[in-house]
C-alpha cells in the first residue's frame, strides 16, 4: 500500500475534544519540550540518532539524511519500534499517530504499519498543525467567552470551589503547583507548553459543553509558580468580573494549616522515605525566605523563629504550634498584599459572600 493512499485526518477538535490516544512518533527530546497529555511518545528515531540524522541532512542533503535514516532504524531496531506501535494500537484501536510536522517520519511509521497489516491515520501537518489549532483556539475562546474570577484571601478555598464547578477550569492544576511560595509541588512543575496545553483543551471541553455560560477560573496572577499563562487569557482574565470569598480569618489559618503543614507533611514522608523530615523542615524555611524581601528581614527573622519552634514541637504537639507562624505570615504577608491588589480592582467585584453564598451566586449567573 502507498503512503499516499493511507488514511489521513485533519479533524483536530474531534480529535481532541475526544481525547484521542496519540502516538507521537517524535525524539523524546521533542515530546518532553511540549506534547499532549493522551499522547505517547513512541519515537520513531531517538535523540541521538536524530542528532545524527540531521547534520546529515544539513552537510549532504535530503537523500544522504533518508539513506542514513533506513541504515540506522532497520532489521531488529525496526521490528523493536514497529512492534512498539502495534501493541499500543491494539490496546488503543481507534488512535492517531503524528510527528513533528506531518512528514517523512510519521509518514513512515504508517507505511511500515500498513506493512504489517496495521492501518493508523496520521494527523496532518502534524504536531505543528495541532498546536496551531489550539493556539487560535484558545484566542476565540479568549475573545468570544465570558469569564468570571473566582477571588479571596489566602485560605478561603478557591481551589475547593473550583474543582465542584462543571464550567470551571483548574489552573493551579495545570500548573502543579498552588500559586503561593508554600504552594510550590513536590515534583515537577509541566514543561510551558504542557502547562499551556492542558489549560486550552480544559477551555475547549468548557466551550464545547456549555457554550451560553461563563467560565469560572480562579483570579491568578501572571505567573503561576514558573509557569505563565497564556498572554490571551491573561488579557481575558484582567477584564472580567470578579467573585470574592469571605471567611473568617480562624477558619482560613486551619485550612492552611492542614494544607501547608498537615498535608504536606504527610505527602512528604512518602515520597522521600528516607529524610522526609529534613525535606519537610527545608521546604518551610525555603518557602519564608521566598518571601523575605516583602516582609523585611527583622520579621522574617521573628517568623522564622516561631517555625523553627514548631518544626522542633510538631510530633509533640500534633503540629499545633505551627498555627504561629501561619498566622503570622498571613497577616504581616498575604492579607496586604491581597489587599492592595484587590483594592485596584474592587470595580470588578460582581458579588461577595461565603462560600455557601458564592457558590449559589455562580449557579444562579450560570
Amino acid at each position: 500500500m502507498s503512503q499516499f493512499q493511507l488514511p489521513l485526518t485533519a479533524e483536530y477538535q474531534s480529535l481532541l475534544l475526544g481525547r484521542t490516544p496519540m502516538i507521537d512518533v517524535r525524539a523524546p527530546i521533542e515530546f518532553m519540550t511540549g506534547g499532549l497529555p493522551f499522547a505517547t511518545n513512541l519515537p520513531f528515531i531517538v535523540d541521538d540518532e536524530r542528532q545524527e540524522i540531521g547534520i546529515c541532512y544539513k552537510e549532504k542533503g535530503q537523500e544522504a539524511a533518508l539513506a542514513l535514516g533506513y541504515e540506522r532504524v532497520n532489521g531488529a531496531l525496526k521490528d523493536q519500534r514497529v512492534a512498539a506501535w502495534q501493541l499500543f494500537l491494539n490496546q488503543h484501536p481507534n488512535a492517531v499517530l503524528y510527528c513533528a510536522r506531518g512528514g517523512l517520519r510519521s509518514q513512515l511509521s504508517q507505511q511500515w504499519l500498513a506493512d504489517i497489516g496495521i492501518t493508523c491515520p496520521r494527523i496532518d501537518g502534524g504536531y505543528k498543525s495541532l498546536r496551531n489549532f489550539m493556539l487560535q483556539s484558545l484566542v476565540n475562546c479568549c475573545e468570544t467567552q465570558n469569564f468570571i474570577l473566582l477571588s479571596g484571601m489566602t485560605g478561603t478555598g478557591k481551589t475547593d470551589i473550583i474543582k465542584t464547578l462543571s464550567t470551571s477550569v483548574d489552573l493551579e492544576g495545570a500548573a502543579n503547583h498552588k500559586g503561593s511560595s508554600f504552594g510550590r509541588p513536590l515534583g515537577e512543575q509541566p514543561a510551558q507548553i504542557d502547562f499551556e496545553n492542558q489549560i486550552i483543551l480544559a477551555l475547549m471541553q468548557v466551550q464545547h459543553k456549555y457554550p451560553e455560560r461563563s467560565i469560572i477560573i480562579e483570579d491568578e496572577s501572571r505567573n503561576i509558580g514558573g509557569r505563565h499563562l497564556p498572554q490571551p487569557l491573561n488579557v481575558a482574565m484582567a477584564e472580567s468580573p470578579m467573585v470574592v470569598i469571605d471567611l473568617p480569618f480562624e477558619e482560613r489559618i486551619d485550612k492552611l494549616w492542614q494544607e501547608y503543614v498537615v498535608e504536606r507533611y504527610q505527602q512528604t514522608m512518602a515520597y522521600h522515605q528516607e529524610n522526609g523530615e529534613q525535606v519537610f523542615a527545608d521546604y518551610l524555611i525555603d518557602s519564608l525566605l521566598r518571601v523575605k524581601k516583602r516582609l523585611g528581614g527583622q520579621r522574617t527573622k521573628e517568623i522564622l523563629t516561631l517555625m523553627e519552634g514548631a518544626i522542633k514541637t510538631q510530633h509533640r504537639d500534633q503540629f499545633a504550634s505551627h498555627h504561629a507562624w501561619l498566622e503570622a505570615i498571613t497577616t504581616d504577608y498575604y492579607d496586604p498584599m491581597y489587599l492592595y491588589q484587590l483594592d485596584k480592582r474592587k470595580h470588578r467585584i460582581a458579588f461577595r459572600g461565603n462560600h455557601h453564598e458564592v457558590i449559589q451566586w455562580l449557579h444562579d449567573k450560570q
